[in-house]
């Protein structure tokens, strides 16, 4: 399962980039124990690299029993994070001391959805 985004990934995210801020849809499901290290990656994410690159998180909280979903669709956690923009995103994750911190996330994780959202225009 997917945890990380890769190169491909990244080089996907920029190109389809559409400016301005983007909201990051994260859908996390941990492994046994997996809390203690997300939540040790979520005090670096929030102390030292949102700050860093301008990044907010409008919204973090526990899943729940879906109402309308396929079995196997449910998640632990949900996490909405704001970036100036995604070249902001793309320079966090390359960031080298970022490196050092990320497998915290990895190790926690079975699997994830990460997920770039933007506004609707209220035009």
């Amino acid at each position: 399962m997917a945890i990380d985004p890769r190169g491909a990934d990244l080089k996907r995210y920029l190109q389809e980039d559409p400016g301005g801020p983007v909201v990051m849809l994260n859908l996390l499901r941990f492994a046994e124990g997996g809390r203690e290290s997300y939540a040790r990656y979520a005090q670096a994410l929030r102390e030292t690299f949102l700050p860093r690159y301008g990044g907010e998180v409008l919204y973090a909280g526990e899943g729940g029993t879906p109402l309308v979903a396929e079995p196997g669709q449910d998640w632990d956690a949900v996490l909405l994070v704001r970036y100036p923009s995604r070249e902001a995103f793309s320079r966090m994750v390359a960031d080298q001391e970022y490196q050092q911190v990320t497998h915290f996330r990895t190790e926690a994780l079975t699997e994830a959805v990460l997920q770039p959202t933007t506004a609707w225009d209220r035009g």
